[in-house]
């Protein structure tokens, strides 16, 4: 990453979103090499998969303390450089954060939470001119997948989504892109996770029926 930083005339600053001071301390770093900061992309986020009765707090601590805090300290650490700029701020939620699913209840809570954190400061900073874009990606290229609920990758693992509904990282970060820049309110990433939102929105009740029905056709062992 550094090295490609260099190559573009960027900067790379790595940080720990999950440790107090760090965000700030790499801020910091960015305005001293850069100067100003007109856009910041709050995107930190693991995957702790299990059904409520098998995760034990702890878990749900880990995956609050990335998805949801991760994300709050980078808010909190660019809130000023962006007024300042009247920039732009992006938090990267999920499709999840409209869509519940069982055996996730972690990660669900945690994107749900970041959600509506983006609604609430679209309003505060809105006298400001800073806009805030919500970004829900459906099924994009990741590695998130392929991980058991202790974050690592496990043996074999193959993605259990189809290849057909997966968006390649690239189109995906133009997509996104394009909603920052437009200053949008929220981006849903994916045609599927359009569709996905909309119904949990306008058809809430055919979508727990769906859900209920695929869920009740599954073994607890794939949720992690």
């Amino acid at each position: 990453m550094e090295d490609m930083a260099r190559q573009t005339g960027g900067l790379a600053v790595q940080c720990d979103v999950s440790v107090d001071g760090a965000v700030e301390d790499a801020v910091s770093k960015v305005l001293a090499s850069l100067g100003r900061i007109d856009v910041a992309i709050a995107n930190a986020g693991i995957a702790v998969s299990g059904t409520v009765a098998r995760l034990d707090i702890s878990e749900y601590r880990r995956q609050m303390e990335t998805n949801v805090f991760g994300v709050l300290r980078t808010v909190k650490a660019t809130l000023a450089p962006l007024r300042e700029t009247r920039g732009r701020l992006a938090i990267v939620g999920s499709v999840n954060g409209h869509l519940a699913v069982p055996g996730w209840s972690a990660y669900v809570m945690s994107k749900f939470a970041v959600r509506g954190l983006a609604e609430v400061l679209a309003f505060e900073v809105a006298p400001d001119g800073v806009s805030v874009t919500h970004v829900a990606p459906g099924f994009v290229e990741s590695e998130m997948r392929l991980r058991d609920r202790t974050g690592n990758v496990r043996e074999g693992a193959k993605d259990p989504v189809p290849r057909w509904l997966v968006m390649s990282g690239k189109a995906a970060a133009a997509e996104i892109a394009d909603a920052i820049e437009a200053r949008r309110p929220e981006a849903v990433i994916t045609g599927h996770g359009k569709v996905a939102a909309a119904l949990s929105r306008y058809a809430p009740g055919l979508v727990r029926a769906a859900v209920g029905f695929a869920s009740s056709r599954m073994k607890e062992p794939t949720w992690g």
